[in-house]
């Protein structure tokens, strides 16, 4: 607590009104006890207030300076405009992006690149009606867009489980000169098109029954696991119509995993066997572990 800047966490506050009408228990109690719930892996309420409780001697030299209560808590969680932390969480992520902007991914690349992929976290229907997603089961869906450079999240948006993961493209803001790495659920040329008019690049992969003209092969060293680097163009009517641009076609066999694999991508400068990489560093651990898989 003692690194986080207290100065913005309370500009936050003050844009929002947060502690207005508060006598006691303020938002910075209230984030200083719901990031110790998230640092110790506390479980509902009656957890937090038990563990906190347990040390009350110690609250006030941890900066709570109020009792805690489950009943505050929750009426903290209910009424405290999300606003105030969800800007803080934006000037965090900021901080910890210059932390780690030096940090190698083991590829011969400068630009940020970014891992988009969403996961369902199931609910139960008697308790999250709101939440529904089939006949006996409500579940919410979490879109991630995750710096690969320290595994930071820039963007989460919660929605429904029936969302599907290439609607979320339409209110992410590309980053010119990026890389959006995604997988086969977010192959929406339309869409695409967009983040290519935007100067930012993506790789996705191909889907088996994509339609294309190869217009031109260049030579790659199959001894890489690369079976191909071309340059195509699309030829079903719909994705031509909405991206008539050239694409990249890579094929690539890793050979741990007995799989072959088909990329698409807008970046033509980038050795293709980089690309490849790129893709496969999203099947690290820590990756899937930042995704909740």
């Amino acid at each position: 607590m003692d690194h986080l800047p207290l100065h913005t966490f309370r500009r936050c506050v003050q844009r929002y009104d947060g502690n207005h009408h508060i006598k006691s228990f303020t938002c910075q109690d209230q984030y200083r006890s719901m990031a110790f719930a998230q640092l110790t892996y506390r479980e509902s309420l009656r957890d937090i207030e038990a563990c906190l409780l347990a040390q009350q001697k110690k609250l006030y030299h941890m900066g709570i300076r109020s009792k805690v209560a489950r009943s505050t808590l929750a009426d903290a969680n209910e009424k405290r405009d999300w606003r105030i932390y969800a800007d803080f969480a934006q000037s965090l992520i900021q901080t910890a992006r210059r932390l780690y902007a030096d940090e190698d991914l083991g590829l011969d690349l400068d630009n940020t690149v970014y891992a988009l992929d969403a996961t369902t976290i199931d609910l139960c229907l008697s308790v999250f009606p709101w939440a529904y997603f089939r006949q006996t089961k409500a579940a919410i869906k979490l879109h991630t867009l995750l710096n690969l450079r320290g595994n930071i999240p820039s963007f989460i948006h919660i929605s429904d489980g029936k969302l599907h993961d290439v609607n979320v493209l339409d209110i992410l803001l590309p980053e010119p000169g990026a890389f959006y790495v995604m997988d086969r659920g977010y192959m929406d040329f339309e869409r695409l098109h967009q983040l290519n008019q935007a100067v930012a690049f993506f790789v996705i992969r191909a889907k088996s029954n994509l339609q294309l003209r190869r217009i031109y092969s260049h030579p790659v060293d199959k001894m890489t696991g690369l079976r191909c680097d071309q340059t195509i163009k699309l030829t079903g009517f719909y994705p031509a119509r909405h991206y008539p641009d050239k694409l990249r076609r890579i094929k690539y066999y890793d050979i741990k995993t007995d799989k072959l694999f088909v990329f698409l991508t807008n970046n033509f400068s980038l050795p293709a066997l980089t690309i490849a990489e790129l893709y496969r560093y999203l099947s690290v651990p820590n990756i899937h572990a930042a995704f909740g898989r």
